[in-house]
């Protein structure tokens, strides 16, 4: 009897969806953990809570600290800066997308710059304008600029507990379980294995890369027609990445959270 209650109640609260959810293992180049990733502050008042919030969530990992400062661009063009994360909010219209991260990458996986951008004209509809969402949005799409994927990208199941699953219900309850608005155990867990090893050379706060094709660094990645080509799509649609390729392992990818 005992052991049937404890398979149901894996069932009913499964811990993890995905054994393994770093993005493709891109990931910063190091020389030394734990490393300090500048996060610039392009946010406005409304924001600054969830960005903070998301900083704070984050920092418990043993291999990795992020450090808010002023932003070096505006909501609305969110331009990257080399060696960091940009962070920015904007009413950027209807283009169909709550929030999306970006990496700009180059050989052996090593992420050069990031950008995350959450968009004001869902958040400010009545669906998405609530704390528990804007908190789950921040949280994982700047954990996406560091290298984690989803947990689990089923909206209608039981909540895992991780800003990293996708759900209908943020902050949880009822049949939903446990909030999705900060990381879990697994998430750390998973931020180590990506940070396992170190690298001969550092991305982190570093000019651009000496080979950088033309136009890579700067390149301007705000309309999704410069998205390049979708090269995976979650089974509810709500979750795409995009790859464009500029050659001799320079990429940027384009991680996207769809509203529903």
């Amino acid at each position: 009897m005992l052991m049937v209650v404890l398979m149901l109640a894996l069932v009913a609260f499964p811990t993890s969806a995905s054994a393994n959810h770093s993005w493709g293992k891109y990931h910063w180049a190091r020389t030394s953990n734990p490393f300090t990733l500048k996060v610039g502050d392009n946010v406005n008042s409304t924001w600054d809570t969830y960005l903070n919030g998301a900083i704070s969530d984050w920092n418990p990992s043993t291999v990795l600290d992020l450090s808010k400062v002023t932003g070096s661009t505006s909501g609305s063009t969110c331009a990257p800066t080399s060696g960091r994360i940009e962070v920015c909010n904007a009413a950027y219209g209807t283009t169909g997308w709550l929030g999306i991260a970006q990496i700009w990458t180059t050989r052996g996986s090593h992420i050069v710059q990031a950008t995350t951008k959450v968009n004001d004209t869902y958040f400010n509809q009545a669906q998405y304008n609530t704390a528990a969402w804007r908190r789950l949005v921040m949280c994982q799409e700047i954990a996406h600029d560091f290298g984690l994927a989803h947990q689990d990208e089923n909206f209608n199941n039981v909540n895992l507990g991780t800003c990293m699953d996708y759900t209908n219900d943020p902050d949880g309850g009822g049949a939903y379980g446990p909030s999705n608005e900060h990381p879990n155990a697994h998430d750390f867990e998973q931020l180590v294995t990506i940070y396992s090893h170190l690298d001969r050379v550092s991305t982190v706060g570093t000019s651009a890369p000496a080979d950088a094709p033309p136009g890579f660094m700067n390149a301007d990645m705000h309309a999704q027609e410069n998205w390049g080509e979708k090269v995976s799509e979650s089974a509810s649609g709500r979750s795409a990445i995009y790859v464009q390729d500029f050659g001799n392992g320079f990429k940027i990818i384009t991680h996207v959270f769809w509203a529903q």
